[in-house]
């Protein structure tokens, strides 16, 4: 069996958080390990032993091998770090505050390790959010740990694939909510959080942003609403002064045209269902989720932990090589500025 070879020396290897430990995480590392390639395969973080025991349930032979850090690669093996022994009475789909305690290790180590140079940048298998909590920690998700282990304040999430890409002004509120959140500061802000990320994580020169508007044909001059004149409309107008290359407010049901037809790099979106439906109709299996803001790499698979199907031996791991590759893009391009 071939698989990815050492690294070559020009930055450490990325790591992969294992995630829930009784979700498809572990399946998805092992699925996309044995295809092989010719790139450095990252550092797991995470458990041996479920890796061992996920590998012989699936039928996938593969050479474990222990990783500090420090350390070379192995060649030919599975490094992995491992944090837990959680033993073999674990049952997938399952979580517990152990499982829980032990992905959010897994994620501290991790940061810790690209803090310090050890591992070039961080890819994120899924979690359990109740599992978290049960474990012990306040956090409501990856991104919100992620932002205060790097103490980082001016921070996002945009969802990324080969042809959209795009970013939220509100995220996780309620419909009744969002338009309290729609401020011209808060859309403000996500156009140069989103043009820094697209200029320095991937490599876009001159990024031509699209913003979308909030109401049905972005108001229609007031006639269903009014945020696109009164917020949206200024915050784009303030942006172009800041030098950004932003056009909009767009209605939101043909702007994603445009942008997957070439015309714009990104969208900023209002709310998570205007950005997320598109998005996912097009990635649904191979898009990432990337923090922007944060001083270390991190990307993600665009999926949950699938208890449903954890074990099953069906677990598709497209979406997680799209985070591996897409994270070696951004190391690499962060090693340019």
């Amino acid at each position: 069996m071939m698989v990815l070879t050492a690294n070559e020396g020009k930055y450490p290897p990325l790591a992969i958080t294992m995630g829930c430990p009784v979700g498809i995480g572990p399946e998805i590392i092992l699925r996309l390990f044995s295809r092989g390639g010719d790139e450095t395969f990252p550092v797991v973080i995470g458990d041996r032993g479920v890796l061992h025991r996920c590998a012989d349930s699936l039928g996938i032979a593969v050479r474990i091998v222990d990783w500090q850090p420090g350390e070379p690669c192995q060649s030919q093996a599975l490094n992995v770090l491992s944090l837990s022994d959680l033993g073999d009475t674990l049952c997938w789909g399952k979580p517990t505050s152990e499982t829980g305690r032990a992905m959010g290790h897994y994620i501290e180590e991790g940061v810790r390790l690209v803090q310090q140079n050890q591992l070039a940048g961080l890819v994120t298998c899924p979690i359990s959010k109740g599992a978290l909590k049960a474990g012990g920690y306040r956090f409501p998700g990856h991104t919100e740990m992620l932002a205060e282990l790097c103490q980082a304040r001016d921070y996002a999430m945009m969802m990324a694939g080969s042809t959209l890409k795009i970013t939220l002004v509100s995220i996780h509120q309620a419909l009744a909510e969002v338009p309290g959140a729609i401020t011209r500061e808060s859309v403000l802000r996500m156009i140069g959080i989103t043009g820094r990320a697209l200029r320095d994580d991937f490599a876009v020169a001159q990024p031509r942003l699209a913003v979308a508007g909030l109401n049905p044909h972005a108001g229609e001059d007031g006639m269903f609403g009014d945020e696109e004149q009164r917020i949206i409309a200024p915050a784009v107008a303030a942006a172009r002064q800041g030098g950004w290359l932003v056009e909009g407010p767009f209605p939101p049901d043909t702007i994603f045209n445009k942008a997957v037809a070439g015309q714009f790099d990104a969208v900023v979106c209002m709310y998570h269902d205007q950005g997320l439906i598109p998005f996912k109709l097009l990635h649904f299996s191979d898009g990432v989720n990337v923090t922007l803001g944060l001083p270390i790499v991190r990307t993600s698979v665009d999926h949950g932990t699938a208890y449903d199907i954890a074990g099953k031996g069906i677990a598709d791991p497209a979406s997680l090589a799209a985070a591996v590759s897409m994270a070696r893009t951004i190391v690499a391009n962060r090693q340019k500025l």
